[in-house]
């Protein structure tokens, strides 16, 4: 048991208070943390308030005008680290809001972009990928762009994944971190859904933030990063949207079971109205249980995250009012859904079938890449290990068939692109390919309008 769990209820609302004076950062519109007495099991549905980033003195990095801490490299960051490994089980005073309700100074993408690319100069040219359009869109249309990515743990690239041909240089944080950010920027999603963060308040939060985008994040309770020393803290999955896009309506935090008993992995689902259209509908990300052997296990863990997402999306059509309610689009169905993952199952797993043949009525956009329209890509992640060669599909991006209709996929690099020792490496900074596709809502006239 890790010390951070031993600590009294009353160790995390002072470890949560020194966090914040740390940096002498007060939240505008809210008061001091709280101790809470709620079960563990409930403080997984709700959302929380996530501090603010971490300033350091020593040899920070900068993107733009803002400071991202180098990996463990001040005390407040570690304060961070430890209050992480806390939250699935201290709530914070008001659930409903999150990180990015702290003001951060906007930045300009292009010139983040060109920054990344200045500090990456002597790295070798990144992969180029295509956009596959589906079909013709107007116009008029307004496509909602998806990305889905496992970005690899710091911890875990640095200490345990064992990549043997990936130098231990081209993992270093104080690049590789450039090489993430690039890709995002290149590609500018909508909603972007990433697995493996174990740098989400020091780096990804308040760059992010700064872009316009509002985050939830939630940890695992045992996370592996945090058997590797100078670790940054647990990872886990971290939903991002575009806060002018869209208006957050709740916010969810899934861990997931098997059996009645609760496994290590979790699930963000946010619910979200376009601001464009009023039309609202569901995002989730998750992160299914790795290895060989374990594919029952992943079963059951997808089928407690589809039931909790039929009563998630079923209940929050019921909770709304009237205005909202009649732009979804039928009551006995419940909201439109997203859902993005590292599954770490193949489509021939249960886990897979269990998700195409569900009630939630999904499909993956992915396989429009195929020519029959029913094959998914040949992989999505591609590593050498010293157990051998791994090219595996594990990562997909699904969505409500009935609601969105998939107007665009970014095409999946050629092994020449990829190279021959494979991923992560020094033009690629993670093990998982990003997936990216755009979707649009179904014209199709609705009863209830």
């Amino acid at each position: 048991m890790y010390p951070t769990r031993r600590c009294s209820s009353l160790l995390r609302r002072e470890l949560a208070a020194v966090c914040l004076s740390s940096l002498g950062a007060h939240p505008k519109k809210h008061g001091p943390l709280k101790n809470s007495c709620l079960p563990r099991s409930r403080l997984f549905h709700t959302s929380v308030i996530h501090p603010p980033p971490t300033r350091s003195n020593s040899s920070p990095l900068l993107l733009g005008s803002l400071q991202v801490c180098q990996m463990g490299s001040s005390s407040s960051s570690r304060l961070f680290s430890t209050l992480a490994q806390t939250l699935s089980s201290a709530a914070l005073t008001d659930p409903h809001v999150d990180a990015d309700d702290y003001e951060y100074e906007q930045a300009d993408p292009d010139a983040l972009l060109r920054e990344c690319e200045e500090v990456l100069r002597n790295r070798p040219p990144r992969m180029h990928r295509d956009f596959v359009m589906t079909r013709a869109c107007s116009l008029q249309n307004t496509p909602i762009r998806i990305m889905q990515w496992n970005i690899l743990a710091q911890a875990l690239g640095e200490g345990k994944d064992c990549f043997v041909r990936c130098p231990m240089e081209a993992l270093n944080w104080s690049e590789r971190k450039y090489l993430i950010l690039e890709e995002i920027l290149t590609y500018r999603p909508d909603v972007l859904c990433l697995q493996e963060v174990d740098h989400y308040f020091d780096t990804f939060q308040p760059v992010l933030a700064s872009l316009g985008y509002q985050s939830s994040f939630c940890p695992k309770p045992c996370s592996p990063c945090l058997d590797v020393h100078n670790n940054n803290g647990p990872d886990g999955c971290a939903l991002f949207f575009h806060r002018h896009r869209f208006q957050l309506l709740h916010t969810t935090h899934l861990r997931l079971s098997v059996m009645m008993l609760k496994t290590n992995q979790v699930a963000v689902v946010a619910t979200l109205r376009c601001r464009l259209t009023g039309q609202v509908f569901c995002v989730a990300v998750t992160h299914l249980k790795a290895r060989t052997g374990w594919e029952s296990f992943r079963s059951a863990q997808g089928a407690h995250l589809l039931q909790q997402l039929w009563d998630l999306t079923t209940r929050s059509h019921t909770e709304m009012d009237d205005e909202n309610r009649t732009r979804v689009w039928e009551s006995e169905e419940g909201i439109p859904l997203v859902v993005c993952g590292d599954f770490n199952a193949e489509p021939s797993e249960e886990v897979y079938r269990r998700f195409l043949s569900s009630s939630l009525g999904l499909d993956s956009a992915y396989k429009c890449l195929s020519e029959d329209g029913n094959t998914e890509p040949p992989y999505t992640s591609w590593k050498i290990r010293p157990s051998g060669e791994s090219r595996s599909t594990l990562d997909y991006i699904w969505y409500s068939e009935r609601a969105f209709q998939v107007d665009a996929v970014l095409r999946i690099p050629n092994e020449e692109q990829i190279g021959p020792d494979r991923l992560p490496s020094y033009h690629y900074p993670s093990d998982h390919l990003s997936l990216v596709c755009d979707l649009s809502f179904s014209q199709r006239p609705h009863r209830l309008m």
